[in-house]
This record gives C-alpha cells, structure tokens and sequence, in this order.
C-alpha cells in the first residue's frame, strides 16, 4: 500500500548523523515521515533536489535582533527573515535589547512578538544579573530560553557582571548551561588608553589576548567551584583554545565566521570599523588557531554573533563608533566555502551547526535527520559559485563586511517545521517562528 506524505524531497544527498547519501525524505504534519527510497509514495508536493545537499536546519546561537528598543538596527522580523534567507532554520537571541531580558514579562514581551512573526524558530537567552540572581533558576526553565548568558566585559548596564563574587552566585543557582562573554573588565578598563583615535587598528591592542584568557580562566575555576556546565562565546584567541582544551568536561566553545575568516591588520585597513567586534578579529596566528581548534574537536557549535549597527553608526571615528557587523545570513555560505577550499568536511560543519547545538543545549526534536523529528533543513548547492552583495542582506542594517567576497557553496532551501519558508533566493512562506523546544523546558 502506497503511502501519502504532505511533501517529499525527492532525490538528495542527505548529510546526517549516519553519513551522507542519495535518499528521499518524507514530510507529515511537520515532522520527519519517512526517509528511504519513496518511489512509490505520493505527496501534496514533490521537490526535486536533485543535485543538492539536504542538511539538519542549521542553527545560530549567537544572534542580536535588537527588538525591543533598537529597531532601527534591527527588529525580530527583519533579523529573521535574514537568517532564513541564508539557510538557517532556528536563533538563539541575545539580552542586550532595551529594555534589558532580565525579568520573565520582559522575557514573555519577545517571546510574543516572536511567535508567527519571527520567519525562523527562535529561542531567547535571559540575562543574568546581581539583580535578578534569585529567579534566576525559574527564568532559565520558561519555555522558549536558551539558557541564561552573562556579559563578562563591557556591555550595557546592569548586564555587565564582572566580578568573581556575582559571577559564582549565579553559577551556583543555576542547572542549564551558561552563555558568557568573557573578556575581563578590569583590564578593558586599564588599557583604554591604547585606543588610538582613528585607527580600529588599535581595537585588537586594547582588547587583547590577555583580556579574553584572564576571563576565561577565572570562569572555568569558579565553574568548577559550583559543579556548573558553561559555554564560552566568540572564542578570538590561540590561548584560549590552547587552554578550553584541558576543561572540556565543564566548558564548552563557540567559534564564529569572521573569526574563521578576517585577519589583523588587513581586515581595519579594509574595511576600517567595519570590521570592529567584540572580541577582537586579532593577526592570522589567533584565526590558524581557532582552525585547530575546530578540527580537534574544541570547538563545538558555530554562532555568527550577528550584531547590526546602521551605517551611519559604524562611520564614526574609533572609538566611538560601535562595535558589531551583520552575520546571520552568512554563515552558510562562508562555511560552505571553507568546506569546498578543505578547511572542514561537511559532516563537521554539520556537527557544528546542527547536532552540536542539540546536544550542548539539550534541544528537543532538532538537530537531525530523523523520523519524529521537526523537518528543518537547509538545502545547499555545493557547486554554486556566488558573490556576497550588500545588497542581498535582508538585515535592517543593509550591509555586510563580506560585499564582494565570492564563495563557492550556497543555501537554497530552507524549510521550517515541513515550511519551505525560502527557495531559490526568496522568501517562500509567511512566517509561522516559534520557539524552540528544550528538554529542560517541556511542559504539558
């Protein structure tokens, strides 16, 4: 008896935790139906792929949709809508908004104006603070939190916690896995005066090594003290990677593209404050190094750190000019780039986009090709060969420090829980986001 399927993705090589190959996948009610040889099945739809690599959605953790109270850089639809338009099918969104994602009504304000607004699924991080330090362990398991995440060196506000003594009273309420960015603002604070006006060639010397490994050393021991589980972010340093190596069991890396990708001096000679981020893009033997570290397996997830200003505000003169550049729809195709120049396989990039995310944040029914599991993919075209373009970024920002990069390797599917919500360049589908699931968050 022939079987009826909602959709059939019809004749692609499926990159999964099983290895890659020629098989047809079936869709039903959003979930994963069937995958297999499905000749004689019928569907509502059959999408020939033929040609095209179908992977798990791919997943950014790192994401600064700047909604509420910064909208003119950036709102939840417009950094979703970028975010599908390059392949990716789920965000975990940051706390720095205005106000701050502190408390749980303003953490229950963006998760509805997330929902069906979003064209993505979404997930949101709440800040962790001296204030909020006790609700902490009941905001962490709201539905839709990724965990919470902690500004180690200079943020906004009341998020910046930078103390050992604030930072071991939150890591002994909590039981998910923390988020941290961690440069030590002592030394930001000691070195401000290497700053050079004008020049963002400077910024790497401000916030440098030394900044990054103090931060992330103290975090490591005091996680140790409190039996926490953590996740370092935006991992900028050679001795970072050389250290995280050793404390695998309570720490866990981010890695992000233009880590991977820029290199001192040349990228602030380019593309001056452009290319200004916090941490640092620092000189090629950091970049090499955090290679190493995705090959050995140090790194485990990639996030874009996706963290938009208009224009108008990266023209300012360094220092004043803010720190961020938009990433979320160009993760996949720079990554795709590196997997077709030989830097990773495909299969690692799957690990660090789709199952590494799964498992680091105990993520439900995402993160694999699986029957039962949502029907995210990103389609990818390994042979296409594009030109990045300012004018192709969906983000309210409009641009990209990567205009005019050409790459090989190019999303061209994106489908959302059974959605195809992008083909071919366009957005396919009203936006129908909703929030992730996670294993500690599932309530009746």
């Amino acid at each position: 008896m022939s079987q009826t399927f909602d959709a059939i993705l019809k004749g692609g090589i499926v990159v999964n935790h099983d290895g890659d190959g020629a098989r047809d996948i079936a869709i039903a009610n959003g979930r994963i139906a069937a995958i297999g040889e499905l000749g004689s099945a019928s569907a509502g739809e059959i999408i020939d792929c033929k040609g095209l690599h179908i992977l798990p959605g791919v997943m950014d953790t790192q994401v600064h949709f700047r909604e509420p109270g910064l909208t003119h850089k950036e709102d939840l639809e417009t950094g979703s809508r970028s975010a599908v338009l390059g392949g990716v099918t789920a965000v975990f969104e940051m706390p720095n908004t205005d106000p701050l994602t502190i408390t749980a009504e303003t953490f229950a304000d963006k998760i509805r104006r997330g929902h069906h607004r979003m064209h993505c699924d979404f997930a949101f991080f709440i800040g962790g603070t001296r204030d909020n330090v006790r609700d902490l362990p009941e905001l962490e398991r709201a539905p839709g939190c990724a965990g919470v995440k902690v500004f180690m060196g200079s943020s906004t506000g009341s998020l910046l916690v930078e103390d050992d003594g604030g930072l071991r009273e939150i890591l002994k309420v909590i039981r998910r896995r923390a988020a941290f960015h961690a440069e030590d603002e002592y030394r930001l604070n000691e070195r401000k005066n290497l700053r050079i006006e004008g020049d963002p060639r400077s910024h790497p010397v401000w916030r440098d090594p030394v900044a990054a490994l103090k931060a992330t050393e103290r975090l490591v021991t005091i996680a140790r003290e409190t039996g926490a589980r953590i996740h370092v972010l935006h991992i900028s340093t050679k001795e970072e990677i050389a250290y995280l190596r050793d404390h695998k069991d309570v720490a866990s890396a981010e890695a992000t593209p233009h880590h991977l990708t820029m290199a001192a001096p040349e990228c602030y000679e380019r593309l001056g404050t452009r290319a200004q981020m916090n941490p640092p893009v620092r000189d090629a033997s950091h970049r090499d190094m955090i290679w190493y570290g995705v090959n050995q397996g140090i790194i485990d997830v990639l996030g874009s750190d996706h963290a938009p200003h208009t224009a108008e505000e990266k023209a300012k003169t360094y220092p004043a000019s803010p720190s961020g550049m938009t990433g979320v729809q160009t993760l996949v195709p720079l990554m795709l780039d590196h997997v077709n120049a030989g830097k990773l396989s495909l299969a690692r990039f799957v690990d660090l986009t789709s199952a590494g995310p799964a498992r680091l944040f105990n993520i439900a029914m995402k993160g694999r090709i699986a029957a039962g599991y949502d029907a995210d993919f990103t389609i990818v075209d390994l042979k296409r060969e594009e030109t990045i373009r300012n004018g192709w970024i969906a983000s309210r920002a409009g641009w990209t420090p990567y205009d005019g990069v050409k790459v090989k390797g190019w999303p061209v599917g994106t489908f959302v829980r059974g959605k195809r919500v992008m083909w071919q360049g366009e957005v396919a589908a009203p936006s129908t986001g909703e929030p992730v699931r996670f294993l500690e968050t599932l309530k009746a």
